[in-house]
């Protein structure tokens, strides 16, 4: 047990450096040399000339598409997307060597791109592109059959453990696998139901389980929950908002809607997936302003910002902050910070994360970061989360941080103290020396029990914080310091092995809700 979570905890740590959209342009890069090799052997439907054709057209397109438009508008520059677009059409298309179906092609991959800036709300995008351009083209090919359409020859049995092995590191990395699970045992279920009642009503017999398989290895719904559902930018931010645009994808593709000799299955279950996913939260790029940079530890810097537009986010979300620079790493132009201050705190707004100074080599989105001056401006391209406190006011809490790991549950003390709640809280705060322990002036002010486990004795503590003194902070160790766990609703934030570690105690805890992070 030990061993797999060590690899599983490595695993998410590898994943964690890479950006999301390297990752995801990286599998179907992967996923497409496999199609290549399969096809040499015919396990797939197009031949090798027709898929190295197609994608060489696609991409074309895409980034030149992306690349103008970007610049008409004086955006960055980001090829990953435009080549992930690619990719997904490559395998939702039909690949061809026929002129007219080419030029259905470069048709598909033009509109998907310019989806992006054209069915847009304040800079975000609404519906994923690839849907978009293969539903326009599928559409247009009732007037001009040789136009082509959608194929989705992916959901072939040949491409299912590809798709199967890529999508899990793609899942991993969004944390989407719940809802994507949730997606498929509904689209399958459903898919069996209407296969059941065709056969029915002609008349035949058929085991569930002759359906079940064909249907879950040899229907592109394995593709489209890995790599086009489980997209963060068309996604709600809430997990409750995330499972219901699943399982209304999953309904919706589980039965395709004809028309004529062509369906819109996949492609209408996730467009309308999309614009239940804008009405639950609208998508909008906020405008920041950063006012002052401060460092609370030694190896802690805090950023204020000054907010221009309406932001809405709940105590204890995250937000994605993006830096434009040239020549952006493996980790792109965005990141993700909890954020520290609290909603009352509104227009400014506070995130806080490790310098970086002691990291060698410095990512180039560190590095880009610290050249940021007051004044300068940048942009939120989200908010997401569900590390959320009971809103039972009377609920016992327990809160245990690492390190900056404390950040979100500042944002919810400082909440719990804007708002007037009376709120019975425990703070185990772990850190690497007295001199660690960030934002100690928020935390006494709220009134929270806190306990300390540092390697030195913190000088001045109030009068409701304890250390720990030198107590290692395992499961023993936490339930020696917080005997009552078992009443309290826990709430763990820092690296996925404390986490793992702590398990033991945290099970006995009326509820664990858990926030891993790998750094940024």
């Amino acid at each position: 047990m030990g061993t797999l979570t060590a690899v599983w905890n490595r695993v998410f740590a590898v994943l964690g450096r890479m950006s999301m959209y390297r990752l995801v342009y990286l599998a179907l890069a992967a996923l497409a040399v496999v199609a290549l090799l399969l096809s040499f052997f015919g396990l797939v439907g197009p031949g090798p000339l027709e898929l190295v054709v197609t994608l060489l057209v696609l991409a074309a397109v895409c980034v030149g598409v992306d690349a103008a438009a970007q610049r008409v508008m004086h955006l960055p520059w980001r090829l990953e997307s435009s080549l992930i677009t690619a990719h997904i059409l490559l395998f939702v298309l039909r690949p061809t060597l026929d002129l007219v179906g080419l030029a259905g092609i470069a048709l598909a991959a033009a509109v998907a791109s310019l989806s992006k800036y054209v069915l847009a709300w304040r800079g975000r995008h609404i519906f994923n592109p690839a849907a978009v351009g293969a539903t326009v083209v599928t559409l247009l090919s009732l007037v001009w059959p040789g136009l082509g359409s959608s194929a989705w020859w992916v959901g072939t049995p040949a491409l299912a453990a590809p798709v199967i092995v890529l999508g899990l590191a793609v899942l991993v990395r969004t944390e989407k696998l719940r809802v994507v699970a949730v997606f498929l045992v509904i689209a399958v279920g459903v898919a069996v139901f209407r296969t059941a009642a065709q056969y029915q009503a002609a008349g035949l017999e058929v085991e569930i389980l002759d359906m079940l398989w064909p249907i879950l290895w040899s229907s592109p719904f394995l593709f489209l929950g890995a790599f086009m559902l489980s997209e963060p930018l068309t996604l709600p931010p809430r997990r409750w908002q995330q499972l219901t645009v699943a399982a209304v994808v999953g309904v919706l593709a589980g039965w395709p809607l004809p028309i004529g000799d062509i369906t819109l299955g996949q492609e209408r279950a996730l467009l309308v997936g999309n614009l239940i996913a804008f009405a639950f939260a609208v998508r909008t790029a906020v405008r920041l302003t950063l006012v002052s940079r401060a460092e609370p530890t030694p190896t802690v810097e805090e950023l204020t910002f000054r907010v221009h537009d309406r932001l809405a986010f709940l105590p204890g979300q995250y937000l994605e902050l993006e830096v434009p620079h040239r020549h952006p790493d493996a980790r792109g132009t965005r990141r993700e910070f909890s954020i520290a201050s609290a909603p009352e705190d509104l227009p400014l707004l506070k995130v806080a994360f490790k310098d970086g100074k002691s990291t060698k080599p410095l990512s180039s989105y560190k590095k880009a970061l610290a050249q940021v001056a007051p004044g300068d401006d940048l942009a939120i391209t989200g908010v997401w989360g569900d590390f959320l406190l009971p809103k039972r006011d009377a609920a016992p809490i327990l809160m245990v941080a690492a390190g900056i790991g404390v950040t979100p549950f500042v944002s919810q003390l400082r909440h719990v103290r804007a708002a007037g709640l009376d709120r019975d809280i425990v703070l185990v705060y772990v850190a690497s020396d007295a001199s660690e322990l960030a934002f100690r002036d928020e935390i006494e002010a709220s009134g929270a029990h806190v306990i300390v486990f540092t390697r030195d004795r913190p000088a001045d503590l109030p009068e409701h914080w304890q250390w720990a003194r030198g107590v290692r902070l395992d499961a023993d160790g936490l339930l020696r310091v917080v005997p009552d766990i078992g009443s309290r609703h826990a709430y763990i934030s820092g690296p996925a092995g404390l986490i793992a570690e702590l398990a033991p105690a945290l099970e006995r805890a009326r509820s664990i809700t858990t926030d891993a992070f790998s750094g940024y």
